[in-house]
């Protein structure tokens, strides 16, 4: 069965460059855009069936404006960041094994990456980053850069053996320096 929307009058579209609303009928969900000022007439709205608009959004019209609200649909987050982990995954297979931990070697993938899971995110009306997304791209982590781990080294004192020379001998030979300098200073007064 097909809704019908009533006609958009011109005042609607005055100022706009497209009008859009959604119409759910049963089982069946319609959407009517409208052009914009320049190609719309009174009665000129199309109806054209309504596939991939999540079930989640409204179309909120106040003084002129049209604003979409929507939640996040994550089922649809989850089924669209994998495309980005399969693009990172075809770069990455151009990049030596042994280059991954280089980031200056695919700096390129990771930025477009990361620009990928933002946009598919945001898509489906879900704030970035998020628990979800963020579980994502650990698990990509995981995948190609597990062998990346820096290994620090821990710093220790030296033994006391050791440590008690390290100090006492520079302030042993500032204490020296400093009196051979005053004792030379005094001699140097004494000369006729």
């Amino acid at each position: 069965m097909r809704a019908r929307i009533s006609q958009l009058s011109p005042a609607h579209v005055t100022g706009w460059s497209g009008h859009r609303s959604v119409l759910s009928q049963g089982t069946q969900t319609w959407e009517t855009r409208g052009l914009g000022s320049e190609g719309i007439s009174a009665g000129g709205a199309a109806e054209v069936p309504l596939e991939e608009e999540p079930w989640h959004c409204l179309t909120v019209s106040s003084a002129g404006t049209c604003a979409r609200v929507c939640g996040c649909n994550e089922t649809r987050m989850l089924e669209r960041l994998p495309r980005c982990g399969k693009t990172f995954a075809e770069r990455m297979r151009e990049v030596a094994v042994w280059k991954w931990c280089d980031l200056s070697q695919f700096i390129v993938f990771y930025e477009s990456f990361t620009n990928c899971t933002e946009e598919e995110t945001v898509v489906v009306g879900c704030y970035w980053p998020n628990p979800l997304a963020q579980g994502f791209i650990t698990g990509v982590h995981r995948q190609f850069f597990s062998n990346c781990t820096v290994d620090r080294t821990h710093w220790e004192d030296p033994p006391d053996e050791v440590l008690i020379p390290l100090i006492a001998v520079p302030i042993l030979l500032t204490v020296a320096m400093t009196g051979l300098v005053v004792w030379r200073s005094k001699r140097t007064d004494q000369l006729p």
